[in-house]
């Protein structure tokens, strides 16, 4: 099946917005083997629509078109889709009624121009929006079956995923059931890990599984793609796999399918009842930011102390500033135990960053030291990454993360990851 993606709109055009949307798509797709076959991005202009639904639905068999679905004047997907099929727009009262209970619920009068958003071409079947006023629809046009999709992430997500891929698997005609298997890492590269997993689609007899990687540093995404009959074949074909998967990456797997690094750091800590201090530098209070907002992490998180000044940083922990007048492994460790006796945590997890002097470039690093003290232990490393300014302070947040899920896991906190300079 040869699928097309239409993006529209003037600001995804004229690249005022980044289009992220495009990448979503292509990569839940690929995630069921529907890959794209081509990409088309046009403005709000009702003559490039038009010829660009009329090319799309000449040459491929499903075309998922992203955008201009609002109530705005420039929103023009619905008036060009009829036109495109030959039919004329009609009212949908049901999702009309939609629209209006969505709004009553807010406690707000749904304005005039809303109506818009039921106006759709005749005969088109509706995709539900759960979460919006969207209205999404698909269409034939052509030879190929349309997809319209609002242009709101969130949106778009939940209606690709629970709409539109499970109409393109039975279009495709494959009769398989299909499962995607994820494991998250940090410290390895995308070339590194290939290497580790080289092989890995053969340990299932008669193929069905197809490997994969995302890289969006500073973690690497590894997929696993299954088939099967059913879902009791997939898993039967999966448990092998991914035990090899997990013997092969070995510490480096921080998580898998949903779970996130903070969310294992913070699960790990509520278990045992155990809270945590952080002493954050250069990373701005990112490490605080990725845990603080979690279900559970106010039983957890006790204090976070954000400063790029070493003084600051004394005074915040009981330190004399004698105590502290450079970065180093061992200053790191001087902060955590203080920050941890000071806050009575039992858990404290100090990142400090040394940073090079000038301009920001490729070449530009800085220096990580981090330790997690608890009352009787202290455990810390040093780290040098290079890449820039951006760069080295990601490094520092997800290295501080990953070094404390190691130390409450009981790994080593010092392996050697990929990033780092030696």
């Amino acid at each position: 099946m040869r699928i097309e993606v239409i993006c529209t709109g003037d600001e995804v055009l004229t690249g005022k917005i980044v289009n992220t949307n495009f990448s979503f798509i292509t990569q839940k797709l690929e995630d069921f083997g529907l890959p794209v076959s081509w990409e088309t991005t046009v403005g709000d202009d009702r003559e490039d629509l038009l010829l660009a639904f009329q090319l799309a639905g000449q040459r491929a068999d499903a075309v998922i078109v992203n955008g201009g679905l609002g109530p705005t004047i420039d929103d023009l997907s619905q008036e060009i889709a009829a036109k495109a099929a030959g039919v004329p727009l009609a009212l949908s009262e049901e999702w009309l009624a939609r629209m209006e209970a969505y709004f009553a619920r807010r406690s707000r009068v749904m304005p005039p121009n809303n109506r818009k958003q039921a106006m759709l071409p005749t005969g088109a079947e509706v995709l539900d929006n759960p979460i919006g006023t969207a209205c999404g629809f698909a269409v034939d046009i052509g030879r190929a079956r349309f997809f319209f999709t609002p242009g709101v992430p969130r949106e778009l997500r939940r209606m690709l995923e629970g709409e539109i891929v499970p109409r393109l698997l039975a279009k495709s005609g494959v009769q398989t059931a299909v499962y995607l298997k994820r494991f998250h890492s940090y410290g390895i590269g995308e070339s590194h890990a290939d290497t580790l997993l080289a092989g890995i689609e053969d340990v299932v007899p008669g193929g069905g599984v197809k490997l994969g990687f995302r890289a969006h540093y500073p973690q690497l995404e590894t997929k696993l793609t299954i088939r099967g009959s059913d879902m009791e074949d997939i898993r039967c074909k999966l448990a092998p796999v991914e035990a090899e998967v997990r013997s092969r990456l070995g510490n480096f797997v921080l998580a898998e399918d949903d779970r996130t690094l903070e969310g294992v750091v913070l699960d790990a800590l509520a278990s045992k009842q155990d809270t945590l201090t952080l002493v954050e530098t250069f990373t701005s209070g990112q490490i605080a930011a990725r845990i603080g907002h979690l279900p559970g992490a106010e039983a957890v998180l006790r204090r976070g102390i954000v400063s790029r000044n070493l003084e600051e940083i004394c005074a915040a922990t009981g330190l004399a500033p004698t105590e502290l007048t450079e970065i180093s492994r061992e200053s790191a460790e001087a902060v955590a135990r203080a920050a941890q006796r000071a806050s009575g945590s039992t858990h404290a997890l100090a990142v400090l960053v040394d940073l090079d002097e000038g301009a920001d470039r490729i070449e530009f690093a800085g220096t990580i030291c981090l330790a997690i003290a608890t009352a009787d232990d202290v455990s810390s490393r040093r780290s040098r990454v290079v890449g820039g300014r951006d760069w080295v302070r990601l490094g520092a947040v997800e290295m501080g993360l990953d070094c404390l899920r190691r130390y409450l896991q009981h790994l080593p906190v010092t392996e050697r990851i990929d990033f780092e300079k030696v």
